[in-house]
């Protein structure tokens, strides 16, 4: 099949129905992730890349080959793109096989080649014995994967991924990305994958891009983004549930961190420092499992931040028991059932949290 290619490049403006969408990256070769918020302009994105929709200014190219250029007058059809596109109701055709299915973007080659990628393909991703089943007769993982295999049996120099693994378990998923995984290891084309998993963002990409409102907010390698974001959206996107104002009330430059009081509440945290002066107002950002509890005052701690608080109200979800806690403002705190069991918690009940001072991460505010 086809040659291994260079970064797809993306610089498109785009406004649609009052909603303005402005991104400009490169996606090498592999997994770029993008994440955000729905309705921040991540479909748009894709269908633009597509040809599906027409930017009104910007680039779109995979190498030296583009595929839009505003200033040049270049517009190239979706059909002569050669980009793999598989949507989020993946838009097979029900009545056809599944042999018929992925053969159908190659009607125009001769009918051994047809056989050949067809056959190559639904082996890749283990549809094979499905062949010649109707799309409408196989399960919801069967479905995807032979989505994925009609999106690159045309041999596309780049791939689409609109959220088409969603629905399924994580055990279907993970096999179904494994798959897709190998395939490129050998193909090496760039693959732009929207997801809301900040896990499969971290397990699967090579990269991070987050849009929120049309705008790119970050972009980098997974850890560099998510583990220690630095912007609101991607903080809330990738699971830091308690978001705070607060006010820079302290700076220990030698010891590398400052003290914030949270606005509404007579509590201060040991945050890292940053460049805020004092009276600056900041953003603290804590993931809810990073707070630890204590049924007492804790002492002897190398965690620098304690605050008491009153519970407000205790639920379970699945494997974890999530407490609204209130301390001034009120922290959301998640705990294992044995945890909650042995410390006895309940509505009403006082409590410590326990916050160490590199579970606080400074975010710049959403606008």
């Amino acid at each position: 099949m086809g040659e291994q290619q260079t970064a797809l490049a993306v610089d498109v403006d785009k406004r649609l129905n009052g909603f303005r969408l402005q991104a400009h990256f490169a996606a090498p070769a592999g997994f770029t992730m993008l994440l955000g918020p729905s309705g921040g302009g991540k479909t748009t994105l894709l269908n633009c890349i597509a040809g599906l929709l027409r930017p009104d200014a910007g680039r779109i190219a995979i190498g030296a080959r583009t595929l839009f250029d505003s200033a040049a007058r270049i517009d190239l059809r979706p059909a002569h793109r050669r980009i793999g596109y598989v949507f989020q109701d993946l838009a097979l055709f029900p009545h056809l096989t599944v042999a018929d299915n992925v053969r159908y973007g190659i009607a125009k080659l001769p009918a051994a080649e047809r056989q050949l990628r067809t056959a190559a393909l639904l082996e890749s991703f283990h549809v094979a014995h499905l062949a010649a089943r109707k799309a409408s007769e196989i399960s919801g993982g069967e479905r995807q994967r032979t989505a994925l295999a009609r999106a690159l049996v045309t041999d596309p120099d780049a791939l689409l991924l609109d959220e088409p693994l969603a629905a399924l378990d994580r055990a279907t998923r993970s096999k179904i990305i494994d798959d897709l995984r190998a395939w490129n290891a050998v193909r090496s084309i760039p693959i732009l994958f929207v997801t809301h998993s900040p896990e499969e963002a971290f397990a699967l990409g090579e990269r991070v891009v987050v849009i929120e409102a049309g705008r790119m907010v970050a972009q980098g390698m997974p850890q560099e983004v998510l583990a220690a974001p630095r912007h609101e959206t991607v903080a809330q996107v990738v699971g830091f549930e308690n978001v705070f104002d607060a006010k820079v009330t302290a700076l220990h430059e030698n010891q590398g961190t400052m003290l914030c009081r949270l606005d509404g509440a007579d509590c201060e945290l040991e945050v890292p420092l940053t460049r805020a002066g004092l009276g600056a107002p900041v953003r603290v950002a804590i993931r809810a499992g990073d707070i630890m509890v204590a049924a007492e005052r804790p002492r002897g701690l190398s965690a620098r931040n304690t605050l008491r608080g009153r519970i407000g109200a205790i639920r379970r979800e699945g494997v974890r028991v999530i407490l609204a806690v209130d301390a001034g403002v009120t922290f959301e705190v998640h705990l294992t059932p044995s945890a909650a069991d042995e410390l006895r918690l309940a509505p009403g009940r006082e409590i410590w949290l326990v916050i160490k001072t590199y579970s606080c991460n400074l975010v710049h505010p959403r606008n």
